[in-house]
């Protein structure tokens, strides 16, 4: 007897054999289990100058009894002493105060207890850096303006990766990257692609590290640029920063490529890959190209263009997917027989293609099992990107045959006329002989009775004479064991009316009919299966029934039937000893299927060929076929236009119309019939149909505003749908109105919606007829009609005349003028600018009020009365106000008496009323009386 951890005594029986003594608990119990990591140690990377004191590595294994724990460095085995800089806290390792020529290496885990032994993955321990920049002077970069010119970063020894940005003359004025700037994150270097005058400085490289929280940062001494002034002339890309031609990665890390050109204008990047379409994952910022999760599909060449209207530069490289190993079938655990063979396997996937290597608590696996080969196996995977370890336990069994799990069933029902099975299962290592007997009738094959290898025993055609007690006996070397069964033999079951065929429409309604005899002593069920699979009424959202809940009848209603409820039904009456069925087929005729096989092929700008096989008919003909598209920006399937317009039931082809030149497109076909419209084809493999000059003319053509000197065109950009092709731009035509002769100029990028033409010639508000028209790499779309766009405007060019004021109330004022010509107003006239400002004030601090339109008078009020003003009145346009009139002076008048008159009194007649009153005198800051205002009031 053996105590466990729960106090309760645990019984074990000893089996004695010549070779062997072998222990086997008396009842079922949890057996001890060798160690399963939980948690295992992972890559660390330590700052070096970190304020961290130690590195911890993780491990922890499940097992019982619980594991103790081993590291091993480079392979080699770290002794873990008192005051040592390595301790063990549970199964994790601490290394305190951590030294780089020591420390770094790769560490594994070892987990052991009296079960076996196993290794954990390794993991590495590097540390980071960064060290300073040279402090050496750096020499000055010299250029020509408008040309492109790099500055070299030449960063410092530095682990892992670090992080570029660059300065300008001070800290921390940093560089924003765009078109024209680009820092490449692979060599620290800074490019521009143009220079211009606003360049000019001292340029300093900074360099950052990041690990986890700890972040450290250094910048280098400067560079002066110097520029050589010229005239700015177009010259076409040249490719500065490329990518590796031969790019490596693992499959899920973040891969970036970078492209960047000089060159007058500034260059556009495009991307694309030479072997395959472009991929939903990519992110595209011009002179990068990323994928965050790189994939084995992302695999191929890939070519960056850079291009301007002076021409392109191309480069090309390659993307390389590799892959760490990864488990496809893993080992896991076993119990066999002693003396058996064992056969494990276990396979990895990766790039280059995994080695596997075998473990067992450090010993080679043997052809036949003996109880020493019970322990922990560890199968490895390898390539040079890493390993993965699978592991399980074997566990080597030998005991005698045991029947108290699985003996032979008590009482063995069966039909008459039938077939029974009886299975002898003891459980039994190694495996036991089996024999059978009747009673005391020792059993052999013959033609009614066979007992398999496996000791199963098979009785046919059963009659009453077969009713006895049938005894399995079991042994092997550990010993032997028996368990016995009693056969009764029963009526059998038989179908008395079977289901017919049956043929009805989609929605109609049919019951299958199922009657059956049977024992009756037994309890009769009935199953019904639909093409060998059973049917669950609970689950058929109301299409099943049954008909009737008599004992010996099982018909089944199908309600509302479906396309999918057609096929063969099978219904089987059953009891425990036996069953029997009858099927019957049931069509249901519907709308057609969807037809498949869709393949896309003659593919032109505006037309493709579509070919498909027909569907099922589901037992009606097909009348006739209709072809639907989407497209990306159009994202609904709509009807297509086909040749012929009508598809009839017998096509298997049609031609498509009215497409879109290079536009992405999938199309799918339906099927009708007399009773409706069936399910669409799968949708097509996506094409993109061929190019063709763009066919409608750029929208939206206007202008106007900008600087003196300008003129500015805006137009409603193209979308996608009327782009028709690749290389999309903009060829514009202009001339002042009344010459002869057009000016062009082009203008790239189907986004791009506005062109400045400058000429310090030109004069404000001079109108221009201005035409513009769509091109690709196929040709020019048509010309848009002419419409007038004036250039910049500028502020007026002379003042409003004959400037009259005129005082209204004390605090109120009418101003009237002359306009200003149009041929003097440099633009379009918005309006009048009022400035009134009091004597001794300065003009500067006067009050403003505007006027709107072509009015040439004004209201001005809120005045202080007996207050000397002056007037001055400005034109104003979008470009600003002109000058200002001479100013007109007056003076407001004073106020009105602010005495109400005294002594009022009244008289009234039938149809008057006489008022009187005393004179009221004005002060002298109050202006004369010259009338008096009644007003009077009623009340209801």
């Amino acid at each position: 007897t053996i105590m466990q951890d729960s106090e309760m005594p645990l019984l074990l029986f000893c089996i004695l054999s010549p070779s062997y003594a072998v222990w086997w608990p008396a009842e079922s119990t949890v057996r001890n289990y060798g160690p399963v990591f939980e948690e295992q140690p992972r890559n660390t990377l330590f700052p070096e100058g970190s304020s961290e004191e130690q590195i911890l590595l993780t491990c922890q294994a499940r097992a019982s009894p619980p594991a103790t724990y081993r590291w091993k460095l480079n392979g080699t085995e770290i002794k873990i002493e008192t005051n040592s800089r390595y301790r063990l806290n549970g199964g994790n390792l601490v290394i305190s105060n951590p030294v780089k020529l020591k420390d770094a290496g790769f560490y594994q885990c070892v987990a052991s207890n009296s079960v076996g032994t196993v290794v954990s993955r390794e993991a590495y321990v590097r540390f980071g850096f960064l060290q300073e920049f040279s402090t050496e002077e750096r020499d000055p970069v010299r250029g020509t303006e408008g040309w492109g010119v790099m500055f070299t970063c030449s960063p410092p020894p530095h682990f892992p990766g670090i992080e570029y940005r660059w300065f300008v003359n001070d800290f921390p004025n940093f560089i924003s990257t765009d078109r024209r700037r680009f820092i490449s994150q692979a060599t620290g270097n800074l490019y521009i692609a143009k220079t211009e005058a606003s360049d000019l400085g001292n340029y300093s490289c900074f360099a950052t590290g990041h690990i986890d929280s700890f972040k450290k940062s250094v910048f280098s001494t400067s560079s002066q640029l110097s520029l050589v002034r010229e005239d700015s002339r177009p010259y076409a890309p040249t490719i500065k920063a490329k990518f590796p031609s031969d790019t490596f990665a693992l499959a899920g890390q973040l891969v970036s490529l970078e492209c960047f050109a000089f060159g007058n204008p500034v260059p556009q990047i495009r991307w694309r890959k030479l072997d395959g379409g472009q991929s939903s994952r990519w992110i595209t910022t011009e002179p990068l190209l990323e994928f965050k999760e790189v994939s084995f599909e992302d695999e191929g060449t890939y070519e960056c263009e850079a291009e301007n209207i002076q021409g392109k530069d191309t480069y090309r490289g390659r993307i390389i997917i590799q892959a760490q190993p990864e488990w496809l079938k893993v080992i896991s655990d076993k119990e066999a027989d002693i003396g058996a063979d064992l056969h494990w396997s276990c396979a990895a996937a990766g790039k280059p293609r995994p080695t596997i290597r075998w473990l067992r608590n450090g010993r080679p696996l043997t052809s036949q099992l003996t109880m020493d080969d019970s322990g922990m196996y560890q199968c490895v995977g390898e390539n040079k990107h890493g390993s993965t370890y699978a592991s399980a336990e074997l566990y080597v069994q030998a005991f005698a045959p045991d029947f108290r799990l699985n003996p032979v069933r008590r009482l063995i029902p069966a039909a008459r006329g039938g077939e029974i099975i009886i299975h002898c299962q003891p459980k039994a290592a190694p495996k036991a002989n089996i024999i059978w007997t009747k009673g005391t009738e020792l059993l052999n094959n013959g033609s009614r009775i066979t007992i398999t290898p496996s000791g199963t025993l098979i009785i046919r055609n059963i009659s009453k004479s077969d009713e006895g007690k049938y005894t399995c006996f079991a042994e092997n070397f550990m010993g032997k064991a028996n368990s016995t069964g009693t056969l009764s033999v029963r009526d059998a079951t038989k179908i008395t009316l079977a289901p017919s065929s049956a043929d009805i429409n989609v929605g109609e309604n049919i019951t299958l009919k199922c009657h059956a005899s049977h024992d009756p002593t037994m309890d009769l069920t009935f199953t019904w299966c639909l093409d060998d699979l059973l049917i669950d009424i609970s689950k058929s959202e109301g299409h099943y029934k049954r008909a009737s809940t008599v004992k010996n009848i099982g018909d089944l209603m199908v309600l509302n039937a479906q396309l999918k409820h057609a096929g063969r039904y099978t219904c089987t009456a059953q009891t425990v000893v036996d069953s029997a069925s009858e099927s019957a087929t049931l069509v249901v005729r519907g709308p057609p299927g969807p037809p498949g096989g869709l393949v896309v092929t003659d593919i032109k700008d505006t037309t493709v060929q579509l070919s498909w096989s027909r569907g099922f008919d589901n037992h009606s003909p097909i009348a006739k076929y209709v072809i639907q598209v989407r497209t990306p920006i159009f994202s609904h399937w709509k009807q297509a236009r086909t040749n012929p317009a009508n598809i009839e039931g017998n096509s298997e082809t049609a031609q498509v119309g009215n497409l879109i030149p290079w536009m992405d497109y999938e199309f799918r076909v339906l099927a009708s019939n007399i009773l409706g419209v069936g399910e669409p084809s799968m949708p097509s493999a996506k094409i993109r149909t061929k190019e063709a000059a763009p066919t409608v003319a750029p929208s939206g053509l206007n202008g106007g505003g900008g600087a003196p000197g300008e003129l500015i065109i805006n137009w409603t950009p193209m979308q996608r749908e009327y782009q028709n092709g690749d290389g999309f731009g903009y060829n514009l035509t202009f001339r002042k109105e009344g010459t002869q002769v057009w000016k062009t100029a082009t203008v790239l990028g189907a986004e791009s919606l506005h062109y400045v033409y400058r000429n310090e010639s030109i004069a404000p508000y001079t109108p221009f007829e201005v035409k513009i028209k769509a091109f690709n790499k196929k040709g020019e779309g048509p010309e848009s009609l002419v419409s007038i766009v004036h250039s910049a405007e500028e502020e007026p060019r002379v003042a409003p005349s004959n400037i009259t004021v005129n005082s209204v109330m004390a605090t109120e004022m009418d101003i009237t003028w002359n306009s200003v010509e149009d041929h003097d107003m440099n633009g379009v006239l918005l309006g009048y600018e009022i400035r009134y400002w009091k004597h001794g004030d300065k003009e500067e601090a006067a009050d403003r009020v505007r006027t709107a339109g072509l009015v040439s008078s004004a209201h001005v009020t809120d005045l202080h009365p007996n207050t000397k003003y002056h007037v001055a009145v400005r034109a104003y346009n979008r470009a600003g106000t002109g000058p200002a009139s001479n100013p007109t002076s007056f003076t407001t008048t004073k106020p009105p008496p602010r005495r109400p008159p005294d002594n009022i009194s009244w008289k009234f007649s039938s149809s008057s009323v006489s008022i009187k009153w005393d004179p009221v005198v004005a002060k002298a800051d109050e202006s004369a009386v010259t009338g008096y205002k009644v007003t009077s009031t009623s009340s209801g």
